[in-house]
Formats: C-alpha cells, structure tokens, sequence
C-alpha cells in the first residue's frame, strides 16, 4: 500500500486524544505565518515573525486570513490553539495529515478539512495534501503542509477593492478556497483523461507489455480520486444547508454552485471507471482473439499432417512382407499421395475460409 493511502500512525499509539504529534512526509521545519487583514477600504499583508504577532489582528474588521504553511513545529501550531481557543482535537486533526474530508461545526468556528491533489505526469501519479480550516466570525486560518500557489488566485483577487471579497466576509472567503480547491479537481480530471485515451489507443492497436500495469495504476487513482472527493459532497452540503449562523445566505448559493461541481466530478469519475472496465475489455477481447488466431494456425498444421504421419508411420514399419518396399515407383507415388492429401486439404481449408 502507498503512502499516499496510508500514512504511519505507529507513533501515536498510547497516546492519549489531543495529543499533538505531526502525522506526515517533514518537508521543512520552519512554519510560515502569513496574514491578509482586508476590509472594504483597506489592504494589509504581512508576514509575521512570530504567532503572537497574529493577536494584534484577531479582532481587526472584519476579515483576517491567517495561512500556516508547514506543520512540523508543533509548538508553533499549540500557542496558536491556544491563541484562538481551538479545541484540543481539532489540533490533533490538523497534525493528521490523513484525515477524511469533513466538517465540523463548533459555537464559535467550524473545521473543514480538504485534500488538495496535484498530478505528476512524468511518474503517472497523484499526490495530495491535506489543507485545514478553521472559519471564525471575522477569521479564517488555513494550515498547508507545504508551499504552494494553489491559493495565490484568491489572493489577487482579495487585492481588488471592487471585488467582492472586500465587501463580505470570511464565509465568502471560506467558499472561495474550497472552490478554487474543488476547481483543481477537473485539472486532474483533464490529466487522466489524456491518459484514458492513450490506454485506449494502445488497447485497440498495440498493447505493449506494460498496458495491463497502467490499467491498474489508472484504477488505483480513480479509486483515491473517488474516495478523496466523495465526502467532499457531503462536507459541502453540510454548510449551505446547515443552521449555522458562520455562513450567511448570501454565500449558500455559492456553496450550492461548489456542490453541484463535486456532483459533476464525481459522475466524471464513474464514467471513467467505467471506460477502464471498456478499455480492459477491448485488451481482454484481443488477447483472446490473438489466441484463438494461434491456435487456428497450429491446428491447421496438425490437421494437414496428421494423415501425412499415419502414411509415414505405416511404411516406417520395416515389415518383411510388404510389397510396396519392392516397387520401382513406391517412393515417388508415396510422395504424390501425401502431396495430393496436403494440397486438398489447403483447398478444402480455404473454401470454408478457416485459412
């Protein structure tokens, strides 16, 4: 099993719930702290030295984007707990970098956690990572495993004072990443239908030996595309039909939009599923073919000379008495027998059109 399906969770057994220990592939060990302090008349972007600096804009109006990058600095990430009065679990999830997509809906703040995904074209794999939420009233935080400009579209658009993310609140911004987050997923739907088309070419016109090694990559993925994305339908359709007074009815709707998308991308992935099992099909359906091709060939030959040996074997005997060993003509007529047998039989073959 990959990693990318299991990541090693030896290291938290015996330990009691809460405890804060990084689950994950260390990249780095410093923590990047970046905030965005935006209303509708200002702009402020900052990079902080340290996570007390963060409290300075805590209550600023009326939105602060906190974004953590790199999560292997547990202490960092505890003082940060502590600052915004994050439960004791949440932060354990934050640090589980395997968690299923999910929701979880507090007093004061809701957690998301989400799955960005990334596709190799070279290796012919996904790569994902887990990036955490945490919407308050007038806040949210993002936590990344690692740097990346996934969320950089967003930040462009936050710079833009006509824009409508300087006129609503974090909800809005909220919405934006995990759209941008879902919008990613066609990326890689796109990727791996280029490679459905290839593995289909290759199925009709030649299978090559590694064909049924990639059908099988391409299953795996799907299965992980699917098993990331599927609770994701769920998790959005928790916050736009949920009571929670964090997100307002101006952003349901484009909360509703984001759940159609993953209603799209999900049908996406079952039609591709199902192209695999085509595509499969077709290799299994020419192998047979292929087969059944040779073993017309060999037996034809062993048709044809199956009266040629009982011809051969009868006068390989030696017997004294058989007077056709004494005839001057034996062994050329012998041959224009077997020839005549040979050649009436490729005729005969032929008009059945078996050859």
């Amino acid at each position: 099993m990959t990693k990318k399906f299991l990541k090693k969770r030896s290291k938290k057994m015996g330990l009691s719930p809460g405890t804060m220990i990084y689950v994950g592939e260390a990249k780095g060990k410093e923590v990047t702290l970046s905030v965005i302090d935006y209303n509708q008349d200002e702009y402020i972007t900052k990079e902080l030295r340290q996570v007390e600096d963060i409290a300075a804009f805590r209550d600023s109006p009326p939105v602060t984007w906190l974004n953590v990058t790199g999560l292997q600095n547990v202490k960092v990430l505890e003082k940060l707990g502590e600052i915004f009065n994050l439960h004791p679990l949440i932060m354990e999830d934050i640090l589980n970098t395997d968690q299923r997509p999910k929701v979880e809906i507090y007093d004061d703040y809701l957690f998301i956690v989400l799955k960005i995904m990334s596709y190799d074209k070279d290796r012919r794999e996904i790569s994902s990572e887990q990036v955490s939420i945490i919407l308050g009233n007038n806040y949210i935080i993002s936590f990344l495993e690692n740097q990346g400009d996934l969320f950089l579209p967003v930040k462009e658009r936050i710079k833009n004072p006509k824009g409508r993310h300087r006129t609503h609140g974090a909800d809005y911004l909220a919405y934006a990443l995990i759209d941008i987050i879902v919008d990613h997923y066609f990326l890689i739907l796109e990727n791996l239908a280029e490679e459905l088309e290839i593995l289909e070419e290759n199925a009709i016109e030649n299978s090559g030996s590694d064909f049924i090694r990639n059908i099988q990559l391409m299953k795996r993925e799907l299965i992980y595309i699917r098993k990331s994305i599927w609770p994701v339908r769920e998790l959005i359709g928790s916050l736009f039909r949920g009571d929670s007074s964090l997100i307002t009815d101006f952003t349901k709707p484009y909360l509703k939009d984001v759940y159609d998308h993953t209603i799209q991308i999900i049908d996406t992935i079952e039609n591709f599923r199902d192209i695999i099992s085509g595509i499969l099909d077709i290799y299994l359906t020419k192998a047979s073919n292929r087969m059944n091709e040779i073993m017309k060939v060999l037996t034809v030959i062993a048709t044809i000379f199956i009266p040629l040996t009982f011809i051969v074997g009868i006068y390989g005997m030696n017997f004294e008495f058989m007077p056709e060993l004494k005839w001057r003509w034996a062994y050329p007529s012998l041959w224009m027998i077997m020839l005549t047998i040979f050649i009436g039989m490729i005729v005969f073959f032929r008009k059945k059109k078996w050859i």
